[in-house]
């Protein structure tokens, strides 16, 4: 598997232009919404400005925040390498096209405004880019901090079905392999799927990684961590049923751009039945916490499937005997397993402990 500790015995040389590129433009563009977090935004500008890759271009957008971004930008203006847009509210998605509309550079790096990349990111994902035309994303592992109960990696195990380094389509649709939002593609095949979906509220990120796969080749994962992921209170990755509606709606596009006779289709099949069974699930914990106890038992028991061992077992047999119970019961559950981490936890049978 490539790691960063491999990666400078085969590297191209990234300090001097490379094959066809045009003088003059960057390398890459770091794309950086900032809505919301123009007082964390130094932080991320400084991530970038400590690159072993000096040649690169950010676009920082500002798409109607309520804060001061422009403010926060300003200081890092001096570096001709940094330029700033100010648009209307559209959206992360609305935001990200519009800067990378007015971007130059044939590589595109994602970089949130209140996350962070470590020295070596740039370095890595253009040369991985620039030496493997079968790659349509490069990502990596990455330290989660902020309102966290405990700092910890991204992904922990082997990502996907492979040699743990290249991710299929299947790979990413079913989350084995999964993918960092500071993550690297090209320009091409962004500009090939008509870029983020800006009718999706939720989700946008995982659409673009499907809809990039779909064109082909693979996904590629680098086993270091050279990302910093910032989990802030009431983020919005924090609701999984939100994040449940995004994924069904991922993979019901996929399924219609999909040509029948590819094997994915059985697996997409499959996805959108466990979530929205998952979903009816969260749905039914809300009934519960809403005050429709009976109702919302009743709904629970009959996707029952989503939630299985002694648990889960326990729970039922006391709601049984004292209904009333399951109503704080169920709200710690939904707080204790409020968002740490971008990846929803998809099934909640995959985690008796999550009760």
């Amino acid at each position: 598997m490539f790691t960063a500790s491999s990666y400078a015995a085969h590297m191209i040389d990234t300090t001097i232009p490379h094959g066809n590129h045009a003088p003059g433009v960057p390398r890459v563009a770091v794309i950086v919404p900032a809505y919301g977090v123009a007082h964390l935004l130094g932080e991320a500008l400084h991530s970038l400005q400590r690159q072993t890759f000096a040649d690169w271009e950010c676009l920082v957008i500002d798409d109607g925040a309520p804060d001061d971004v422009a403010g926060a930008v300003a200081p890092f203006l001096e570096d001709a390498r940094i330029r700033f847009l100010s648009t209307a509210n559209n959206g992360v998605s609305g935001a990200r096209n519009i800067a990378i509309r007015a971007a130059r550079a044939p590589l595109i790096a994602l970089l949130d405004g209140d996350d962070l990349f470590r020295p070596e990111y740039l370095a890595t994902m253009v040369g991985l880019l620039e030496q493997d035309a079968d790659i349509r994303l490069a990502t990596c592992n990455a330290r989660i901090f902020g309102a966290v109960a405990k700092e910890r990696n991204c992904f922990d195990g082997k990502q996907g079905t492979g040699d743990g380094a290249h991710g299929s389509l299947a790979d990413v649709l079913d989350r084995s392999f999964g993918v960092y939002i500071g993550t690297t593609f090209r320009r091409a095949d962004f500009e090939a799927i008509g870029g983020f979906d800006e009718t999706m509220a939720q989700s946008e990120d995982f659409d673009l990684w499907v809809r990039l796969l779909l064109r082909g080749g693979y996904a590629y994962y680098v086993d270091a961590v050279m990302g910093e992921y910032r989990v802030r209170p009431g983020s919005a990755s924090s609701n999984a049923e939100r994040m449940l509606m995004g994924n069904i709606r991922v993979y019901e596009k996929a399924r219609a751009a999909l040509d029948p006779t590819r094997p994915e289709t059985d697996l997409l099949d499959r996805l959108l039945h466990e979530s929205r069974e998952a979903l009816a699930f969260e749905h039914a914990i809300d009934r519960v916490i809403d005050g429709d106890t009976v109702r919302g038992i009743a709904d629970l028991r009959a996707v029952s499937g989503q939630v299985t061992g002694p648990v889960w077992t326990f729970a039922f047999a006391t709601w049984q005997v004292f209904p009333a119970l399951a109503r704080p019961m169920l709200r710690w559950r939904r707080r204790a397993h409020s968002r740490g981490a971008r990846q929803v936890v998809m099934f909640a049978a995959s985690a008796e402990a999550q009760l």
